[in-house]
């Protein structure tokens, strides 16, 4: 029988990946950005179709990773108004602390694998986000220039952030204020919205919060390029030397994260204006962001991501670690829950140092098994991948109405949760589909139109 000390010694056992080389890629392309994809990234098939040489197995991968993250944004989103630990009353819209900004709907069907699902997601799913994002923009810099990359950032992430908070989630929230409003005119809600001591931005922080990282990378490329050397170098080892390169992770991770933790809390959230983001963790994603900048510089097709990689070889054990780690954060959790008040200081520590280690271990093992069995083409993500950073702005308006449309229904959670994902799947893609007829909309976005559109 394997024992814990083999099982991480086999995870992390180093293998006959070459040594990654500093600034060396054959990546496919120079974007900035995961979700975000910039324009300039043609994809696998126009390439292929061009007749250039295939597409190296990590950009496929990674290509596909788009549509699949997309996918589990939307099922986030869409099952939250049904978790089995959400109070019987939706939370009030005027009394703080505005809990309806994470639970916009709270239906009465209830499902116990919804709490489970989402708190794997929680746990992982954005810092995956920054750390996808930051793979590409090291090269995008030494390609562009710090000018000509800021400016391009602020297109692509700071003019959709502005449209969407400001246009749609005032829409987007007006059937949570009619859950418990005594005057449903759309009137009585806008005067509730602007006597809020902040504008609300849903799911758009993570915009504005890359945004911000984009600029930290664009600093540390013009003002201290000694200090991008040192990631470099250090990302470098990565592949021969996983054990350090994982431990700098996630003691890097330990110290970003559990600090704030412990100051105020793991779930509480600031606002101010229409920018808020949670206390414990920008830190903690900047560790995810920069970790993707320093692997993407050595090149995406060497070390931890080659075919014959530490992930692609290991994506079993990954496997195993990714929800072992997450029962014991789980379970670490509930026990601080339960002692709310009274949880003494070391298991607060421990709580908070079994979520680093959940999320390190999720977001690998969802890197293993993209790299090991979706290194190819598949074109049933062609155009949901093309698609996924306009669907990420426009699907929190199809959520929360299609949730807020089904609260007299007599329906199991679960096919609640499976119509409104359907329907808002559904629903962004072709908004996004109609977006493309409009040209400067389709290129922030990166959704060519149809073909023939411009003729």
């Amino acid at each position: 029988m394997t024992t814990v000390p083999e099982l991480v010694a086999q995870l992390v056992a180093p293998g006959r990946a070459p040594h990654p080389t500093p600034g060396t890629s054959t990546s496919a392309g120079d974007r900035p950005g995961a979700l975000p994809a910039s324009r300039e990234w043609e994809g696998p098939a126009k390439r292929e179709s061009e007749g250039r040489r295939p597409t190296p197995r990590a950009s496929l991968a990674l290509d596909n990773l788009r549509g699949l993250v997309i996918l589990l944004v939307l099922s986030f989103h869409s099952v939250l108004a049904y978790l089995n630990f959400l109070p019987a009353s939706p939370f009030p819209f005027d009394t703080p602390p505005y809990l309806w900004r994470a639970f916009p709907i709270v239906d009465t069907a209830r499902w116990f694998g919804f709490d489970l699902f989402c708190a794997w997601q929680d746990v992982f799913l954005m810092s995956l986000f920054f750390f996808l994002s930051g793979l590409f923009v090291w090269r995008s810099l030494e390609r562009k220039g710090m000018q000509i990359f800021l400016h391009d950032r602020i297109v692509r992430l700071g003019l959709p952030f502005a449209f969407v908070v400001a246009l749609l989630m005032p829409l987007a929230n007006y059937p949570t204020y009619l859950q418990t409003a005594s005057d449903p005119s759309f009137n009585a809600f806008w005067r509730h919205w602007l006597a809020l001591p902040f504008w609300p931005c849903g799911p758009m922080w993570f915009l504005w919060l890359l945004l911000v990282a984009d600029f930290a990378a664009a600093a540390v490329h013009r003002f201290a390029p000694k200090w991008g050397d040192a990631l470099i170098r250090f990302s470098s080892s990565a592949g021969v030397r996983p054990v350090r390169y994982f431990a700098g992770l996630v003691i890097a991770s330990a110290l970003a994260y559990i600090p704030l933790a412990l100051t105020f809390t793991p779930s509480a959230w600031l606002a101010i204006g229409p920018l808020g983001f949670q206390l414990s963790r920008p830190l903690h994603y900047a560790v995810y962001f920069f970790a993707g900048v320093g692997l993407g510089a050595c090149g995406i097709e060497r070390g931890l991501f080659a075919p014959a990689g530490l992930l692609v070889r290991r994506w079993a054990l990954w496997l195993i670690a990714a929800p072992g780690s997450l029962l014991l954060w789980m379970a670490l959790t509930a026990l601080t829950m339960a002692d709310l008040g009274s949880t003494s200081l070391g298991l607060q520590i421990l709580d908070d140092l079994s979520f680093v280690f959940a999320c390190f271990s999720s977001c690998f093992a969802m890197l293993a098994l993209v790299l090991r069995f979706a290194a190819k083409r598949l074109p049933v993500l062609d155009s949901l991948k093309r698609d996924a950073y306009g669907m990420y702005l426009v699907h929190y308006v199809f959520v929360i109405w299609l949730q807020y449309s089904l609260l007299a229904a007599g329906l199991l959670a679960v096919v609640k949760g499976a119509i409104v994902f359907g329907g808002t799947l559904l629903l962004s893609w072709g908004a996004v589909a109609a977006v493309r007829w409009i040209p400067p909309a389709a290129q922030v976005i990166g959704a060519d139109r149809r073909r023939g559109a411009a003729a």
